[in-house]
Parts: C-alpha cells; sequence; structure tokens
C-alpha cells in the first residue's frame, strides 16, 4: 500500500509528462540518454561485434521458446496429473507472492520488494540495450520513461526507450534486427552476471549443515513372491489386487518371499516387479528430510553421516535432530542391513534425480556449486536467505523474460524480429507479413488452448 501511495503521488506531481497510450499511462523523461549517447559512441567497434552476438542470440532464443512453447503444450494437453502437480496456470504475469498464491512448496518465497527490485534491474537494462544499440546504429533517442498500468492499481509495468521509427525503419535489416535483440541479449547478460554473484555469496554466506534425503530404502521384487498384505494371505496376486489391499488399511505392510516390507513404491511397466519400502526405522519413524544431528554431533555431509552412524550397531538407539516444519530429536533404534546383518541400518536413499531433458541439464548446471545431498544454512540468518532468493529469483526471471521477449509475436521484441526474418527470405513484404501474422495468431490460439487445457485439468 504505501508503494501505490508512493508511486501516485509521484505520477500526480509529475502528471505533465504522464501521456496516455491506449492502456497505459507513459512517464515521459530524458533521464539516461546522456549515459546511453555516450556509450553508444564510445564503443563503436565493441557494438560491431556484439551486434552479430545479439542476433544470434536471438535467434537461439526464438529456437529455444518455440521447443519450450511445444513442449509446455504437449504437457497441458496429454498430462493432466503433471499439470494439478504444477497447479500454476502457463500464463501468469510476474506478480509478487506467487508460491503463496499457489501453495508452491518446491519455490522459494517471491515477496513484494522482490517484485519491485527485479522489475526495475530486467526492465532498465533491458531497455538501456536497446538505446546503446541503437545509438551505435544512428537512430535518435527521444526518451526514455516508465509505463504504467492505471486501472486496477497504478503500478510500475516496465521501462521504455522510445526510439525514432521512422529512422529506425529505413536501418538495414541487420541494423534492425541488432536493436531488437539487444534487450534480450542484456537479459542474459544480467542472469549470467547474478549467477556469478549468487555463487560468491552462496560460497561466502552459507554453510553445510545437515544432509538432505529424497526417499526411503527400497528392494526389488517379483510380484508372484508377495504372500500376505495386511494380516491378508494372498497367492499370486495382481498389481490391482495388491494396490486396492494396502489402502484398505491404516497400516501398510507388505511380506514378500517371507521378508517384510513397509510399502509399495512402484511397479515396473509390466506389473510382473515391485519395488517395496524396507522396513527400516526411517520409513517406520517417518523422519523428516533433513537430518541435523546424529547424538549431538553435526552431519556436514553424506560421508560424515556413514562415519558416524558406523559407530553404533543394530538394535542400538541414537537421538537423530532432525528439521522439517520444524526442528524435530527423534529417538530411533537402529536395524540391520538387508545386505549384512553386522551392520547399523537406517533405511534412506540418496536418489539420483538427474534428468535427460535439455531444461533440468541447464538448471543443473547453474545449480552445480550446491550439493542436493546436503543441507546448507545461512550464516547470517534470514538476511542472509533473503538475499539468496532474492538473487536466485533475479536470475530465474531474467531467463525467462530474455526467453519470452524472442516469441514471433506482435507485442514482443521477437515479433518485429521474426518479420525481418521472413522478410530477408521472401524478399516480399506482403509475403514477410502474411507469415508473421499467420504465426502470431497460431501462437495466440495455442494460448488459449493450453488455458482451456489448464482449467479442464482441475476439473476432472
Amino acid at each position: 500500500m504505501l508503494f501505490i501511495i508512493i508511486v501516485s503521488l509521484f505520477l500526480y506531481i509529475k502528471r505533465d509528462n504522464l501521456k496516455r497510450e491506449k492502456l497505459f499511462f507513459l512517464y515521459r523523461t530524458k533521464c539516461g540518454i546522456k549515459l546511453i549517447n555516450s556509450l553508444g559512441k564510445k564503443y563503436q567497434k565493441t557494438l560491431k561485434v556484439l551486434s552479430y552476438f545479439s542476433i544470434i542470440l536471438g535467434y537461439i532464443l526464438m529456437i529455444g521458446m518455440a521447443y519450450l512453447f511445444g513442449k509446455m503444450v504437449w504437457i497441458y494437453a496429454f498430462n493432466a496429473d503433471l499439470v494439478r502437480a504444477i497447479k500454476v496456470p502457463p500464463v501468469i504475469p510476474l506478480i509478487p507472492y506467487l508460491p503463496k498464491i499457489f501453495n508452491l512448496d518446491f519455490l522459494p518465497p517471491f515477496y513484494f520488494t522482490y517484485w519491485i527490485i527485479i522489475l526495475a534491474i530486467i526492465a532498465i537494462t533491458h531497455e538501456f540495450f536497446h538505446g546503446i544499440f541503437a545509438v551505435y546504429n544512428h537512430i535518435k533517442i527521444k526518451t526514455t520513461g516508465f509505463g504504467f498500468f492505471p486501472f486496477f492499481l497504478p503500478v510500475l509495468l516496465a521501462a521504455f526507450v522510445e526510439l525514432d521509427e521512422k529512422k529506425m525503419n529505413k536501418k538495414s535489416k541487420f541494423s534492425q534486427m541488432a536493436v531488437l535483440s539487444a534487450g534480450t541479449f542484456a537479459n542474459i547478460l544480467t542472469a549470467i552476471f547474478f549467477l556469478f554473484v549468487l555463487w560468491i555469496f552462496f560460497f561466502l554466506t552459507f554453510a553445510p549443515s545437515g544432509i538432505i534425503f529424497n526417499d526411503y530404502s527400497y528392494s526389488v521384487v517379483p510380484v508372484a513372491s508377495i504372500t500376505m498384505i495386511n494380516n491378508i494371505s494372498v497367492s499370486n496376486p495382481s498389481a490391482d489386487e495388491i494396490t486396492s489391499l494396502m489402502k484398505n488399511d491404516s497400516f501398510n505392510y507388505i511380506e514378500a518371499g517371507g521378508i517384510r516390507y513397509s510399502g509399495i513404491k512402484a511397479f515396473s511397466n509390466d506389473n510382473r516387479q515391485v519395488a517395496l519400502y524396507d522396513d527400516a526405522p526411517a520409513i517406520n519413524y517417518n523422519l523428516s528430510a533433513i537430518i541435523l544431528e546424529v547424538n549431538g554431533k553435526k552431519v556436514t555431509s553424506t560421508e560424515t553421516f556413514k562415519n558416524e552412524l558406523a559407530k553404533y550397531s543394530p538394535g542400538e538407539k541414537i537421538l537423530l535432530k532432525t528439521k522439517g516444519n520444524g526442528i524435530k530429536e527423534t529417538e530411533v533404534i537402529l536395524g540391520k542391513n538387508p545386505e549384512n546383518k553386522n551392520i547399523p541400518f537406517l533405511g534412506i536413499a540418496f536418489v539420483n534425480t538427474a534428468s535427460d531433458s535439455f531444461t533440468k541439464k541447464i538448471l543443473s548446471i547453474f545449480l552445480s556449486f550446491r550439493n542436493p545431498n546436503i543441507y546448507y544454512e545461512s550464516k547470517f540468518g534470514e538476511i542472509g536467505l533473503f538475499v539468496y532468493n532474492l538473487l536466485w529469483w533475479l536470475i530465474l526471471i531474467s531467463f525467462s523474460v530474455a526467453l519470452v521477449n524472442m516469441l514471433p509475436i506482435g507485442i514482443f521484441d521477437g515479433g518485429k524480429f521474426f518479420y525481418l526474418t521472413m522478410l530477408g527470405i521472401t524478399k516480399n513484404a506482403k509475403s514477410a507479413k502474411r507469415i508473421f501474422s499467420f504465426i502470431s495468431f497460431f501462437l495466440f490460439l495455442l494460448i488459449i488452448l493450453v488455458m482451456f487445457f489448464w482449467i479442464l485439468a482441475f476439473t476432472k
């Protein structure tokens, strides 16, 4: 509310510089023009080289976005379970409190202060680069400023650099494309820069404070070997029968080959084998995923945890400090390792969640500085975590904005970028416009269909 009041007062005081254009109010100023002109004229050779990088990156982002867009359509159309798990609608503005609104536990918090800072950094750098490349190509900058959407709340929408469109349209296709792709080029550079900042900040302010396990130990057995489910004897049961019997009792256990198990993990594709959770202390005590201490001794890696556990014998009682919704201490009696009865057994698993998908591979590279099995705590408490999450969101949203902005739709830079590409291929303005109009209409249609599938997933 304070932010809205300040923005409203500012717009009222500066109302002479505020002009209505369609649905938006644009606040025009000359701020930054001198710096943009200085950089655009001073670094001519550098900008000439960067123009090629910017255009090539524009095509890479456009192709990448087309791939991701197609994948999104496929998921929303044919994987309703995943859509319900994701929860977030496919078309959503950048809004504060996103994880809270959709109850997304796998995302860090996204505060209003994040929204202000990130939007300012992304918008200003994006438009700043448009301006620098425009000056390099001898295109005059008329004004700079900010856009506001006034009909719901007078909130900042974006920054802008107003170019001389007549001069812009007279420039070569290469020059125009360099200017158009410069904004996304800036977003990628911003993301890379803050990624390095994130790495440095993380190493300086975070320390290993525990381990994170992501599954309980399990064994794979033939379905035909199952002889008892919840005190009910079975003979050569089917997968459906096993699942049904396991759901009918509050305490689920299963016997196979004379060995007791604590529950079902998954069936094989042919339903001939089944992964069963071992009857282990971790699952029976319902341990939280983060283990901080063993008998008062801190564990900072999986190796130190294994070494500490190895000091005890099966049947001994240990005190585990864990973290879930809060800090909890649990007395646990160690079991016997199924492969060696003399070794203590807790029954936790560290499953490799690596994926072959392109996006997850890229994400794993960016997060390679963090061991997924280690729990880290900030040396500066909530302040350190606040800054870390801010940097995390800034990187993610910078890449997202760069990708989305290269969609070949008229409202984005990618729209005219695509049109100029078609013009270069067809050598005919009418043909280029027809292709561009068709692609824009087709993408808008797909967006509507995806939204329809999203609604449909929650009505089933």
